[in-house]
């Protein structure tokens, strides 16, 4: 058997400015490249048109054309991890495996099997820190815990940040990846899904956007948003090489990127709020989840136009601008009194851009369930959020023809009416 050392990818799908291939082409001789198309996440898909397994399908194929170039190859997996590691171990005289850290809670368990089986026929297993700037257990608190509240997480980030120099990972030892032909790259349709007819935003970051972000990323008919968020899902560009460009452009956008690495932290630390609000008591909020509101809801025909144009996007984009996010979160959770559960998984299975930990933050940060969450009694008026960021009705008008006519739907509920009863509500189920 020939021997070799594995760089497993998976939310790192480039080849350049990647820790942990770098670290493997580093050290070891006759690496060979690997991508599992894990059953255990694509099992729970119902979309089998999925516009995010078209992406990575591509990413991958992308990755193949490169190292192609280079006399090498990606292998390339459909199944259980597990499964395929003890299929490979009988294939090949593995070395050591190689892999970028991932912090959420499915991955974690999924890498420590895969280590443990490893390990057991004394392979040593190695992870890198690559998704991250700063990760789990970098940035305390003085009594040497996590932090809670996002400013003085933020503060001593950016404090470590612009402290240290800039980290790049450039891969100088190609040589050392294994001499190969074509390992075969299955199709969409073998791991059983299709195309999409969703477009993919550019991951070239658009420095003339991201220096004005501060500006323009409240009002949605704007082109003032990176776009960048599937792109970071999947590293298919480097989080340093951003965080740094950012850096130097505006302040408001790398706080955006200290956002997201605040609520990784937080879910590495509190597992449990993939399906538990991160404030116990807020637990017991009896939510309404009335059924035919959920739908009208989902479908973006509440009669808040607003709320029904993100709705719209959503459904025919994957993407929803981020102010309009908090608004629709804001509606449902409030306005709705429907679980935010039920809005965190609805967006789960939309967003090109999910991320379970942003979009779990999120969620709990709308409802007043999460940690650093707006108060429960903070209600968004859908009506003056529209008057302020999209007053001329540009954004509305695109995503509701209909706007102005008979076929429009009246509003599902009062917002005076429904502001009361969440309030009444909340403080009712947080004072048992």
């Amino acid at each position: 058997m020939k021997k070799v050392s594995i760089f497993w990818f998976r939310r790192d799908l480039r080849i350049e400015d990647n820790h942990g291939l770098y670290q493997a082409l580093k050290e070891n001789e006759n690496v060979l490249p690997l991508f599992i198309f894990d059953k255990n996440i694509l099992d729970k898909l119902d979309n089998k048109a999925d516009a995010r397994v078209e992406f990575i399908h591509d990413q991958i194929r992308q990755i193949h054309q490169e190292l192609e170039k280079i006399g090498s190859a990606i292998l390339v997996k459909y199944g259980d991890p597990e499964a395929i590691y003890k299929e490979l171990l009988s294939e090949y005289a593995i070395q050591s495996v190689y892999t970028n850290r991932d912090y959420e809670p499915y991955a974690k368990s999924r890498d420590e099997k895969v280590k443990s089986l490893l390990e057991s026929k004394e392979i040593p297993f190695h992870t890198f820190k690559d998704q991250m700037i700063f990760e789990p257990g970098e940035i305390l608190n003085g009594s040497g815990e996590f932090y809670k509240v996002f400013t003085p997480f933020s503060k001593v980030w950016l404090s470590k940040f612009n402290s240290s120099k800039p980290e790049e990972f450039k891969p100088m030892h190609w040589k050392n990846l294994l001499q190969t032909s074509a390992l075969g790259l299955p199709s969409l349709e073998e791991i059983g899904f299709a195309k999409s007819e969703i477009s993919i935003p550019s991951k070239t970051a658009d420095e003339e956007i991201i220096s004005h972000y501060n500006q323009t990323r409240d009002f949605p008919s704007q082109d003032g948003t990176s776009r960048l968020g599937i792109h970071l899902r999947f590293g298919t560009i480097s989080i340093r090489k951003l965080a740094h460009k950012a850096s130097e452009l505006n302040a408001t956008f790398l706080n955006e990127l200290i956002w997201r690495e605040f609520y990784m932290m937080i879910l590495a630390y509190n597992p449990q709020v993939v399906d538990q609000a991160f404030k116990p008591a807020y637990d017991r909020i009896p939510w309404r989840n009335n059924e035919e509101e959920f739908a009208a809801w989902c479908e973006g025909k509440t009669g808040y136009p607003i709320v029904d144009a993100g709705m719209r996007e959503l459904n025919y984009t994957g993407y929803m601008h981020n102010r309009v996010r908090m608004v629709v979160a804001s509606f449902l959770t409030k306005h709705l009194l429907i679980d935010w559960r039920w809005g965190e998984t609805y967006f789960a299975e939309k967003l090109l851009d999910y991320e379970l930990a942003s979009n779990n933050g999120g969620w709990q940060w709308a409802a007043g369930t999460g940690t650093d969450a707006q108060p429960y009694f903070r209600v968004f008026n859908p009506t003056s959020q529209q008057e302020k960021f999209d007053k001329n009705w540009k954004y509305i008008k695109k995503w509701i023809p209909e706007i102005n006519s008979d076929k429009y739907p009246k509003p599902i509920v009062d917002h005076k009416f429904a502001r009361q009863r969440a309030i009444d509500t909340y403080k009712s189920a947080l004072n048992q």
